[in-house]
């Protein structure tokens, strides 16, 4: 009898749990996952909680223009659909049909179940709040004012009919679609604060995979649209970033994370958490055994395939033997953005200033004179999150690097840093923050800059291990959402059982225009 197939999965976020689960479903490769984290699974896209209340690290809308990602995360979690609603998920020139092989709660299901999530978010900008994305309706132009309307269309034109600048930077891409009116206004500060450098050291390769179906030609169109009332397109020539509802979990991110865990466990796999990848081995081209750290004691396990989604200056530098030397000098080069959320707990939800409560899901800061980024409204996303319904529950959201001064502050400053800049920006109304916690996430966001424009180096020698699959946002540094870090697992596993050898369809991931997301 021959020697039990294995493979090791570095780490359980969604590529990894998802290659797990499709290598037990479809082969008869056991997984062996190696998670650093000893209590949750979900990487980023896991839910923590505090007394009760939860967090959501950045906010996962559960959308995706893919018919297999969609269908899969229903048989983990089933949509609760209310009984007075549409069967469908509706978004700006874009509708999905629930019935489209997406499986429906009973009441057997309970809590566990996907919830539709109306999405709202807006731009926080000189004291007023805009819709995001941008409408042409009266409102915005209003809070604009006729002045500064004229220099955004005048400074567009300008970038449309004279473009003068080859898309090598960030800036450029986003000038060259916008207009430098228009970028400075809602684009740049946020961006930079994500980013902690200037737009114009950025690679414009950013901007290909996040925003590039967006333009001012299709908001006009968008809302010529809107005024004739004109009806819904397909589900896939919508753009994502202007949805309008999403499913999402009834206890956050992390609820399908840990369910995934679970039927991973039930099907014969293993999940090794609080273990460690420390050594990856490998001889003639190929992976051959993974040495992994739990507590004070060593294992080498060994390996038919590794999938990895460590971050790959991490990778690269657990190789055994080593990487060359020029690889080696590339991939240290890379680096990452970090994050923090402070959660403050609020006596009573927000309002706007008429009085109707905040429906908003998050809100983009792009005041420069403040550190948070991003603000997301927990208790919106879905009423789980928040321990006691009369309370409001927020996450300021700042960029940082590990080690610089915001990522050192202590807590309790953070704490009154994002009390401060939640009045600031004209979301508090005087409420009393009666509790409040932080939480820090390294490498968040891998960067497009630094050593990036040598990264092909680095994926080229990756892919020369015939059974080595880098896998998810930081085990391919590149700016992945979940469904794309789900897509390259499926496509590894697709290559895995069809024999393939070439990576190629694992790079594609994202890297169409079917695929891209807006400031997500």
């Amino acid at each position: 009898m021959g020697r039990e197939r294995i493979a090791v999965i570095i780490g359980a976020g969604p590529a990894g749990l998802t290659a797990a689960y499709e290598l037990l479903t479809r082969t008869d490769i056991q997984p062996i996952v190696i998670e650093r984290d000893p209590d949750h699974v979900g990487g980023i896209s896991r839910t923590v909680s505090y007394r009760g209340n939860r967090i959501d690290i950045g906010g996962h809308r559960f959308f995706s223009k893919s018919d297999r990602v969609m269908q899969w995360w229903t048989q983990m979690l089933p949509v609760r659909v209310p009984k007075d609603a549409s069967v469908e998920i509706t978004f700006q020139r874009a509708t999905r049909a629930l019935s489209d092989g997406l499986r429906q709660a009973s009441e057997s299901d309970g809590d566990n179940v996907m919830l539709i999530r109306p999405r709202r978010s807006r731009i926080a900008y000189g004291g007023q709040f805009f819709q995001y994305p941008l409408d042409l309706s009266l409102d915005t132009l209003r809070k604009l004012g006729f002045f500064k309307v004229a220099r955004i269309v005048a400074s567009y034109m300008h970038a449309v009919l004279l473009p003068s600048r080859q898309e090598r930077t960030l800036e450029d891409f986003f000038i060259g679609r916008f207009g430098v009116e228009l970028y400075t206004t809602f684009f740049k500060s946020y961006t930079e604060k994500v980013w902690g450098r200037k737009c114009n050291e950025i690679s414009a390769e950013w901007g290909a995979q996040r925003v590039k179906g967006l333009s001012i030609t299709k908001a006009i169109v968008h809302a010529a649209r809107k005024v004739a009332g004109i009806g819904s397109l397909s589900g896939k020539s919508g753009e994502t970033s202007l949805i309008e509802q999403f499913l999402y979990p009834a206890f956050g991110p992390g609820q399908m994370w840990e369910t995934v865990a679970r039927k991973v466990k039930d099907l014969g796999g293993e999940i090794r958490m609080g273990a460690e990848a420390v050594r990856v081995h490998h001889q003639g081209g190929r992976v051959t055994a993974v040495t992994v750290r739990r507590e004070s004691d060593e294992e080498t396990i060994s390996a038919d395939h590794v999938f990895s989604t460590t971050d790959v200056r991490s990778l690269i530098r657990i190789l055994e033997p080593h990487a060359p030397h020029t690889v080696g000098h590339v991939a240290e080069g890379l680096q990452y953005r970090d994050f923090l959320t402070v959660g403050l707990l609020l006596e009573s939800r927000p309002s706007e200033k008429n009085g109707g409560l905040l429906t908003d899901t998050w809100i983009y800061v792009q005041e420069p004179e403040m550190q948070v980024g991003r603000i997301q409204l927990f208790h919106n996303w879905s009423p789980h999150l928040v321990a006691d319904a009369q309370h409001g529950w927020v996450g300021l959201e700042y960029f940082c690097c590990e080690g610089d001064e915001l990522w050192r502050m202590a807590d309790s400053d953070l704490i009154e840093l994002g009390a401060r800049e939640l009045k600031a920006v004209g979301l508090c109304q005087g409420l009393r923050v009666v509790d409040g916690t932080v939480l820090r996430q390294p490498k968040a966001y891998p960067g497009y800059f630094g050593s990036y424009e040598s990264f092909a180096t680095v994926r080229e020698y990756l892919d020369s291990f015939a059974n080595l699959f880098p896998i998810g946002r930081n085990g391919m540094h590149r700016y992945n959402n979940q469904d794309h870090s789900m897509l390259v697992a499926m496509n590894a596993v697709d290559n895995i059982v069809g024999g393939v050898v070439d990576k190629s369809n694992l790079w594609s991931v994202n890297a169409g225009q079917e695929y891209h997301e807006s400031k997500s």
